[in-house]
């Protein structure tokens, strides 16, 4: 399904309403998972953000297109999906900021543990203070993260 089910504009409004509130949910769950430092936990969501934000793009994309999709719908519904659209642009935005915080912390441990291991490797061999340090070869350097869930 990539379009609402609506017979007219009052019922569209509704139904994108109700998508829209949903994804803000959905987000702001993201967002506190991430928050907490528990980005695995937010797995859960993503069959369900994926399919709602496919079609909320869809309706957004076609509402610009055809600006009477929404005909006859009341003013009071249309204030409230615009008040709705808003919140969750906000909602965005926080997830955003928290995706980098969690990128930002990603690198510096897959650098830590880079830097880490280069050092161990470039440790000296030999043992009192006329030990030389054997050059060694330059190789790549390969590390594997494991996800728990």
């Amino acid at each position: 399904m990539s379009e609402l089910a609506a017979r007219n504009g009052t019922e569209r409004a509704e139904a994108l309403l109700r998508l829209t509130t949903r994804l803000t949910e959905l987000i702001r769950g993201e967002t506190q998972m991430f928050q907490r430092r528990r980005p695995q936990d937010a797995v859960a969501l993503q069959d369900e953000k994926t399919k709602l934000a496919n079609i909320y793009r869809s309706e957004v994309a076609r509402a610009r297109a055809e600006p009477s999709r929404f005909a006859g719908a009341p003013a009071a519904i249309k204030n409230t999906l615009r008040n709705t659209t808003e919140t969750f642009h906000a909602a965005l935005a926080e997830n955003a900021r928290a995706v980098t915080a969690i990128k930002v912390i990603t690198e510096g441990v897959v650098r830590a543990i880079a830097e880490e291991a280069e050092r161990q490797r470039n440790t000296g061999n030999g043992y009192g203070p006329g030990a030389a340090q054997r050059p060694q070869q330059t190789r790549g350097l390969s590390i594997a993260l494991n996800q728990t869930v």
